[in-house]
């Protein structure tokens, strides 16, 4: 990947950015989804480690900055419409939420509304000091 003609090959939505999977490698778990624009997805190839877009912040988000909870990166595939990233990664330390949980996907719908299924493993206080 000498130069970023695979970049072009990615239909980024009109903002300039394109939905982003991460999956765990070997459970097919699906951890969270995020946004990446090009110097996110080109980080991410070259570093092996999960680079986003943060909408909020409007600034590269490098997964575990902050928290610890980095990302390295297995497989990266791109849909059939390429229009959306997959990410094959293994969580280091078993957590992929800002709530401390293993995955964002932590809410189970059922009869009576929205419930969470899925334990903190860890305060998000600690993980995230300076907030």
């Amino acid at each position: 990947m000498n130069d970023d003609n695979w970049l072009d090959a990615v239909k980024w939505a009109a903002d300039g950015l394109v939905p982003a999977i991460a999956q765990e490698e070997g459970t097919g778990r699906v951890l969270m989804v995020a946004w990446m624009n090009r110097d996110a997805l080109r980080e991410t190839a070259l570093t092996h480690r999960g680079v986003y877009w943060s909408r909020s912040r409007s600034k590269l988000w490098r997964k575990g900055e902050e928290s610890g909870n980095v990302q390295a990166i297995r497989e990266i595939r791109l849909d059939c419409d390429n229009d959306v990233i997959l990410l094959q990664i293994e969580q280091i330390g078993g957590i992929a939420c800002h709530t401390g949980r293993a995955s964002c996907f932590y809410q189970r719908l059922d009869a009576d509304g929205w419930h969470s299924i899925d334990p903190v493993l860890k305060d998000p206080g600690e993980m995230y000091a300076s907030s």
